[in-house]
């Protein structure tokens, strides 16, 4: 049982994370560039509000991405649209290592990383109304039924990125569980300061933009189906 909290108490201590810290095997080249790279590509842990331009050098719209495994599709989405800038958080030191030599090699100014909690960078680090896009791409489905209480996408999450994407900016999720898929969009359609960008309220297309990832691979081999949702904050 957790302990019993006061209301001053950060929030984020007490809900229950969607992850389970399990670091696993880091290789020595993963380990290098953690070593050498972080300070270049890294943004450290703090209870202090980003500014954008100083971390950037300049001012153009921003790409929040939550969890992003080993930072494929992410590094894709940076190359490809060198006009935008990316923040990707995860919390496993090993995808972060495995990101830090794709910037490095790709030579990416646009892209910086953060190793923390996406709910607790979100609530200190991220201003209100500063991101055009906040992405979640295959999170954790957490299939069981007892632990889709562990799903990240619910009321309390959806409160926080609202408040953290610009008016007119967008929430993009994808997944291969089709039961997360339909819950979330339900959740999605009901939630009032998001509209869906589907014409029928439901999904969409993988947009041109979104690389294909290695879990989209992985699910693919196995059969599943692959569901977009995009959502404008109103």
């Amino acid at each position: 049982m957790e302990p019993n909290l006061t209301s001053e108490e950060d929030p984020s201590k007490r809900r229950i994370r969607s992850f389970v810290r399990r670091d696993g095997r880091i290789t020595k080249g993963q380990h290098d560039a953690l070593d050498l790279l972080w300070p270049k590509y890294g943004v450290e842990y703090s209870n202090s509000l980003l500014n954008f331009s100083d971390l950037f050098q300049r001012n153009q719209p921003i790409t929040l991405e939550i969890g992003f495994g080993n930072g494929g599709s992410l590094a894709e989405m940076a190359a490809a649209q060198p006009d935008q800038d990316f923040i990707g958080i995860e919390v496993y030191r090993s995808g972060v290592g495995q990101l830090l030599q794709r910037i490095e090699r790709d030579k990416l100014t646009n892209l910086r990383i953060i190793n923390a909690d996406a709910i607790e960078v979100l609530t200190h680090m991220i201003a209100p109304d500063s991101l055009q896009t906040v992405q979640l791409f295959f999170p954790d489905p957490w299939p069981k039924k007892r632990h889709h209480k562990r799903r990240i996408v619910s009321e309390s999450f959806l409160n926080l990125i609202t408040s953290r994407l610009k008016k007119g900016g967008c929430f993009h999720m994808a997944t291969d569980w089709e039961n997360y898929a339909l819950t979330a969009l339900e959740e999605l359609n009901d939630y009032s300061r998001l509209k869906n960008m589907a014409a029928d309220c439901a999904f969409l297309e993988r947009p041109a933009h979104r690389p294909v990832t290695k879990f989209e691979r992985r699910g693919q081999r196995l059969n599943h189906g692959v569901w977009d949702l995009m959502f404008e904050c109103r």
